[in-house]
């Protein structure tokens, strides 16, 4: 299952793709369509729930072909700090579906520079900037560093059935459709750091590591 918790209606419950599913088939896509159009800013829970959602009612995808829903796994994740780096920090938010071994993934969700990055793939985001994420490619592994440090080890994480390796296409307000930076993002139910103290389980590509509430199914 998907747990999802935070503010709004959802907080601190448990939502099952299952009761998704029901969920999206209720609304119908007509009305589904015009909530995923809505202009009003999506809270942290209801944007992961969004990305979902819109897999579910069969959104466009990332990839040559359909797989069969048995194949699929879903996450949703929700993570305030990302950050390691000797500058930036960031907020991500979202869900969606993937299939390990394949290019098949859909996945999106909000995300913001909450400091500015003068680093890597992100730099020139400043502090405030940004609005939503989508994905580029499903990647089968990436290695990483959460602070950069050239004493730090250099780790690999793999897409498995706990953990998904994207390359993310990210947007500020005013770039329209088009991305303002693509990364390299990964997020896993697992500590991708056991070295460094807390868990670390969301990583953006050159900006550093966070705690984040996931879940996989």
């Amino acid at each position: 299952h998907l747990g999802i918790t935070g503010d709004g209606p959802h907080r601190g419950s448990q939502l099952h793709v299952s009761d998704l599913t029901k969920r999206e088939k209720a609304l119908g896509n007509n009305k589904l369509a015009l909530f995923l159009n809505r202009s009003a800013p999506l809270s942290v829970p209801t944007a992961a729930l969004v990305a979902i959602l819109f897999f579910l009612s069969g959104g466009a995808l990332t990839g040559p072909t359909k797989v069969s829903a048995q194949a699929k796994h879903g996450f949703g994740f929700n993570v305030t700090n990302i950050s390691g780096f000797p500058t930036g920090a960031a907020t991500l938010t979202g869900g969606g579906a993937y299939v390990p071994g394949t290019t098949f993934v859909h996945s999106g969700g909000s995300f913001k520079c909450t400091a500015t990055v003068l680093q890597g793939p992100l730099n020139g985001c400043l502090a405030g900037q940004g609005i939503r994420w989508d994905t580029a490619g499903l990647l089968p592994s990436t290695t990483f560093k959460c602070a950069g440090a050239a004493t730090e080890t250099l780790k690999t994480a793999t897409t498995s059935d706990n953990t998904v390796v994207l390359l993310a296409d990210f947007y500020r307000q005013g770039d329209g459709n088009n991305e303002s930076f693509t990364a390299k993002m990964i997020v896993s139910d697992v500590d991708l750091d056991p070295v460094t103290p807390g868990i670390q389980n969301v990583w953006i590509q050159q900006v550093g590591c966070g705690t984040g509430i996931v879940n996989f199914d």
